[in-house]
């Protein structure tokens, strides 16, 4: 598989190099941020609606003034799969004044 030499493909080859299977999906939680507690829990609402969605949690972040919404789905990691979901909640995010700020997974090695 061909990694892009850039953020999401720094992320994903790191991944590959802790000993994750990038083939097999995993949960990915995407983060939005909001200026507006009222338009973050819109967002969270609409996301909690999603069949694709595990979980989504809204809390303040640690910049005063703003709200995090993360937002936990089951996934293959591949590139491909990675920046398409992120321009998903780019797009949702933009439709509630927020912004997408990335994405992360949680890896335990056995």
């Amino acid at each position: 598989m061909t990694i892009p030499n850039d953020e999401i493909g720094s992320v994903l080859l790191d991944m590959q190099d802790a000993g994750m299977d990038l083939t097999q999906p995993v949960v990915v939680e995407f983060f939005q941020l909001f200026e507006s507690k009222t338009n973050a829990q819109a967002l969270a609402d609409f996301l909690q609606t999603q069949q694709e969605v595990i979980s989504v949690t809204l809390h303040p972040d640690q910049t005063p003034e703003v709200w995090d919404v993360d937002c936990t789905v089951e996934m293959v990691p591949s590139y491909e799969n990675i920046k398409a979901k992120e321009a998903y909640f780019e797009k949702l995010a933009r439709q509630y004044d927020g912004y997408n700020d990335g994405w992360g997974v949680h890896f335990e090695e056995s």
